[in-house]
């Protein structure tokens, strides 16, 4: 099978939950600046939130670009990982109306942690479907970055119930170590051409 759908249906998921996760910001009461102030924890975790499905939609291009079939394995694969991006819109909601209490903080890490699992099994998919030798396993090697974020998430989550912003601040860490585009893909890619 070619990869063209399984990369416009997740563009176009991913899109619709921005959608969603912005038709959640409600216009304040009043025409004041005092007025935004209640909408402060909804709009940091909308940032925040809106951040990491940028840096999943990113990273997620660049693994596809990488492969050159998909399988069944590979499409429940993303659909799994959709499936957890797909509740960033709750918990976003749930964690920004609460003021970032200790439940809906830790709900939210919990959704960024298997979110990043699926991830991590959509990338061992896509590794077993063309080989441990190909482009794809080359450039992901022993993947850092991918399972310090799933230490961290589990940090952040234990962290919620002790303090809610230091937990928000590990979920920040981890959105800021992935700002940066994983650039493994396109310099293996380079250099494959050269």
């Amino acid at each position: 099978m070619t990869k063209g759908r399984v990369e416009a249906f997740s563009d176009g998921v991913i899109a619709i939950i921005i959608t969603i996760m912005v038709l959640e910001l409600r216009v304040p009461h009043g025409a004041d600046l005092d007025s935004l102030r209640p909408l402060t924890p909804v709009f940091l975790s909308y940032v925040l939130s809106f951040i990491y499905l940028g840096i999943y939609w990113n990273n997620h291009h660049h693994l596809l670009h990488a492969a050159r079939h998909v399988d069944g394995r590979i499409l429940w694969a993303n659909l799994h990982l959709l499936f957890w991006l797909s509740l960033f819109p709750f918990v976003t909601h749930w964690t920004g109306e609460t003021g970032f209490a200790a439940l809906p903080v830790a709900v939210y890490g919990g959704v960024l942690l298997l979110a990043a699992f699926a991830y991590w099994l959509l990338v061992r998919a896509l590794i077993a479907r063309h080989g441990s030798d190909s482009l794809l396993a080359t450039a992901i090697g022993n993947d850092f970055k991918g399972n310090i974020s799933l230490f961290a998430y589990v940090l952040g989550i234990a962290l919620a119930f002790v303090n809610r912003w230091a937990a928000s601040a590990v979920y920040v860490a981890v959105a800021i170590l992935w700002l940066v585009p994983d650039r493994r893909i396109e310099r293996s890619l380079a250099d494959r051409k050269e």
